[in-house]
């Protein structure tokens, strides 16, 4: 695995706290109306996009994940302020402001979504990793997946037939431990979800997921063992959202001491202190840290708020491939 050096906690640092900050403003506009429809926020799982950036190589590997999906895009190298914009609906948005906030998609940065349908993106990422392997291409696919996801039997056909061809993927479920709003303990008769890997004798483990370090850790492992044509892993990443499913979520399902106790192991919180009891950064060199990404945000903002939105007819080009099809609005 590549060395963990002062500078990669020091990015670290900024980054999760940029994606952490991001969000938060996300939170804020939707309160304002300024972003619509569904809103599901990663406070918490910042280090299970640390700790994967520092294991892939990203110039060829892949990553495809859920509708919790604003921040990937931005770690995988998709420019931020884009990703605003497309949660403002905007047209200089990642999509041109018609994804919208469970869709977000960079093919340039293969960062291939964003998907609203439960477990919708585990046979994609088989079907990606499929490719790869048909084409001789040296490239791994991240497939990450949420706790609920893992009732869905999609995920038991993608697990047989990428243990059959031995496919170059690993498997990531992101347990926050209440899917959409209910426990694992009351979906399941096992609290375990990475046991699931071993009924198709796939390599499978639990991660420590509040730490950077144990993820990278344990998926430099699965994406060394993919690449070098020893096939699938199955990864339970034990995480936990600080904020509900989604913005209109009341959370009635825990209670806020238990947030509280979670918040205690912050993973922003561990790598700062681990930065500040190993002297990689004084008081004032962070004070610049938390500046330089209040001032990330705001601009990020502004694009958006200052973007123009999309033109109508794009709306109806994407959606339409022939020209002269009946009841579009300039034959009306």
């Amino acid at each position: 695995m590549k060395e963990i050096t002062k500078e990669v906690y020091l990015n670290w640092y900024e980054e999760m706290l940029f994606w952490r900050k991001f969000e938060d403003k996300l939170a804020q506009v939707y309160i304002q109306q300024k972003v619509r429809g569904f809103l599901h926020l990663y406070n918490g799982q910042e280090a299970i996009l640390a700790g994967a950036l520092h294991a892939m190589d990203l110039t060829k590997d892949r990553m495809i994940t859920a509708y919790r999906n604003h921040v990937q895009p931005i770690g995988m190298g998709e420019d931020p302020k884009r990703v605003m914009a497309e949660l403002y609906g905007k047209g200089t948005g990642t999509s041109q402001g018609l994804g919208g906030s469970m869709h977000i998609f960079s093919k340039e940065h293969r960062f291939y979504g964003g998907h609203g349908i439960v477990g919708g993106q585990i046979p994609l990422g088989a079907g990606l990793a499929f490719a790869d392997k048909y084409h001789k291409r040296d490239s791994v696919t991240l497939t990450f997946m949420g706790d609920g996801a893992t009732r869905q039997g999609s995920l038991h056909e993608t697990f047989n037939l990428a243990m059959l061809w031995n496919l170059p993927v690993v498997f990531c479920v992101e347990n926050n431990g209440y899917a959409m709003g209910t426990s694992v303990a009351r979906t399941s008769n096992h609290t375990d979800i990475w046991k699931l890997g071993l009924g198709y004798e796939m390599p499978c483990s639990p991660v420590d997921a509040m730490n950077p370090v144990k993820v990278a850790e344990a998926l430099d492992e699965a994406i060394e063992r993919a690449r070098s044509g020893g096939g699938p892993t199955f990864l339970e990443l034990k995480t936990y959202r600080y904020r509900g499913h989604s913005m209109s979520d009341a959370q009635k399902y825990r209670t806020k001491d238990e947030v509280a106790e979670y918040q205690k192991i912050d993973p922003i919180t561990q790598v700062l202190e681990v930065i500040k009891e190993k002297e990689y950064a004084t008081e004032e060199e962070i004070k610049t840290i938390d500046e330089r990404v209040k001032d990330r945000v705001k601009e990020c903002e502004k694009f958006a708020e200052e973007s123009p939105f999309p033109d109508k007819n794009v709306m109806y080009d994407v959606v339409y491939e022939q020209e002269d099809y009946p009841f579009l609005p300039h034959k009306l």
